[in-house]
């Protein structure tokens, strides 16, 4: 391999920066716009026949990118992390392309569905290379800058794509779409023109048995985590039923045989010995907690803000995705300022300290959204988000520091995969563990509030028994789409046989949130508990494993234990 020009790491980080970015916002721009995809193409979404499309629409990317993307870092590793990456450039592009001209009408829903997990192949592409990258290219003085830069773009590009999102599908729902069209053109372009390996690659057998049992696995757990939190007959969730007991069980079998595979296979797709390595397995770790309380906080953000704040105070259902997203803008400003700040400290004091402070950092924060009430002062709420930002920005590129530094450079892209997959499994783990809590609040209260507060106004006792009877999941994701389900839930003929005085009160902006404001607190504090509990995990695991120095070992097991 030829030496890489000076200006070459500047191009990669630029380039980098702008593919994390563009699948980031991917990820979370389509979350927020799914009332207006799903009105675009014909579908209700809170109709039970629905549900399953609704959520693998929402998971369907971070699935894929889970599994897949400790393969590719393996086969960045074999064959070139920048084929690899331009590869998966080109391919998320194509998938946005193809989602733009998306149908509508039978079938869209399959199309919509199939298109984001081809978009999830090319994003799992990006994502599992782009950290591995940039620990090539740039001198160890300068890896927390790079990550640090790196790593605000990703967590940045969540909430970025809440605003565009809610920008975009008031304007029309396809451009919710086209606008990853011309990021992904010049950025594929541009990867391919300039993008070129400067590390020796490494090539060996590909790891077969070990690819399908990781995969296969993988996928059986997080489809049961999908499944589990839909109604199954006249259960709240399904977590009993045989199919996700099996889903679940089966996930375990597989992955147990992935284990034991790996320990026999030459070459392992993941040499089990990087978890050796003390600064690695600490990092890997404190990520994944990190990112299941991060998921977390995400959702209950918007549900709190759609389904209680937003209406509250004024804001018609329609139009709070959009003003979510703005009201969420802190806590990006907190990643943006103090992301790349941390990355320059950690590259001279070490990445333990402020990862760890971090982590202690959000805890506090959780605590403070905790003691709010459900219609709180918004200063105080925007102050704790943006620490909460801030809190983020701190932990994210030391924890990649930290983490990156610590492996041989051969086993960079592995390492980054398994990080990767650390992050997404965490997200989609933290879907089922929020969502089967919040569920389990409102079934405490809700259906009781529901049914009397119908009768009050007018409903009569069937009806409201009816209404009041539907599964807590459908209140819960009218509340995270930003819908009023008192209209779709209540039979037109009953709710037109009420005088407009109590139409209005039932389909008003204040009915719904008022019901759903006592038993989401309940929730929401159990749910932040066990983020804030997470953060502090996090912030003891980063502490133990110390600051991985800038010299990574040459060969597997010379950074056996190795800390500052």
């Amino acid at each position: 391999m030829s030496s890489q020009p000076n200006n070459h790491k500047w191009m990669v980080l630029s380039n980098t920066t702008l593919g994390m970015l563009a699948a980031t916002i991917n990820a979370s721009i389509v979350l927020i716009s799914l009332p207006a995809i799903f009105r675009g193409i014909g579908l209700k979404p809170l109709d039970p026949g629905n549900t399953n499309v609704l959520l693998w629409t929402i998971m369907g990317y971070m699935v894929v990118t889970s599994v897949l993307v400790v393969t590719f870092g393996k086969l960045g590793d074999m064959f070139g992390r920048a084929k690899v990456y331009n590869l998966g450039f080109l391919i998320f592009t194509l998938a946005s392309i193809a989602l733009s001209f998306m149908p509508t009408g039978d079938g869209a829903a399959y199309y919509l569905v199939g298109l984001r997990i081809v978009q999830g192949i090319g994003g799992a592409m990006l994502t599992s290379t782009a950290t591995a990258i940039l620990i090539d290219v740039f001198p160890t003085r300068q890896r927390g800058l790079a990550l640090g830069i790196n790593t605000m773009a990703a967590i940045a590009g969540q909430f970025i794509g809440l605003i565009l999102g809610g920008l975009l599908a008031d304007i029309d729902w396809r451009w919710i779409f086209w606008i990853n069209v011309p990021i992904g053109l010049v950025g594929t372009i541009w990867a391919y023109v300039s993008m070129k390996d400067y590390v020796p690659t490494r090539h060996s057998k590909i790891d077969w048995w070990g690819n399908i049992t990781f995969a296969v696995g993988l996928v059986l757990l997080l489809i049961g985590v999908n499944d589990g939190i839909q109604p199954y007959h006249n259960d709240l969730m399904a977590w009993g039923s045989p199919q996700v007991l099996a889903e679940l069980g089966l996930g375990l079998v597989f992955l147990a045989f992935f284990f034991f595979i790996e320990t026999r296979a030459k070459p392992p797709m993941i040499d089990l010995k990087l978890f050796r390595i003390k600064p690695f397995f600490a990092g890997i770790s404190a990520n994944l907690m990190t990112s299941i309380g991060r998921g977390g906080l995400q959702f209950m953000l918007i549900i709190w803000l759609q389904g209680i704040w937003l209406p509250l105070h004024g804001y018609s259902f329609e139009s709070t995705p959009l003003w979510a997203g703005i009201f969420m803008i802190p806590l990006t400003l907190g990643v943006l300022i103090s992301g790349p700040v941390a990355g320059v400290l950690a590259d001279r004091f070490g990445q333990r300290a402020f990862a760890s402070l971090g982590m202690l950092l959000g805890a506090a924060t959780f605590l403070g959204l905790m003691l709010l009430n459900a219609d709180f002062d918004y200063p105080i709420f925007a102050t704790l988000l943006f620490l909460n930002g801030v809190a983020s920005g701190l932990f994210s590129a030391p924890n990649a520091t930290q983490t990156m530094n610590a492996v041989p450079a051969a086993e960079r892209g592995q390492a980054a995969g398994i990080r990767a997959t650390a992050m997404n499994a965490g997200q989609v783990l933290s879907i089922g563990i929020f969502f089967t809590l919040m569920i389990l609040g409102l079934s405490l209260s809700l259906p009781q509030s529901m049914e009397s507060n119908l009768v009050a106004e007018g409903l009569s006792p069937d009806i409201a028994a009816q209404v009041a009877a539907a599964p807590p999941v459908a209140s819960l994701f009218a509340a995270f789409l930003g819908y009023n389900p008192m209209g779709e839930l209540i039979p037109a003929g009953a709710l037109h046989a009420l005088s407009a005085a109590q139409q209005a009160v039932i389909t008003g902006k204040e009915f719904f949130p008022h019901l759903l404001a006592a038993p989401f607190m309940v929730g929401i504090k159990i749910a932040f508990t066990i983020s804030l509990l997470l953060y502090l995990l996090a912030a003891l695991a980063s502490w133990l494993g110390g600051s991985a120095g800038g010299k990574a070992p040459e060969r597997m097991g010379e950074g056996v234990e190795q800390a500052a």
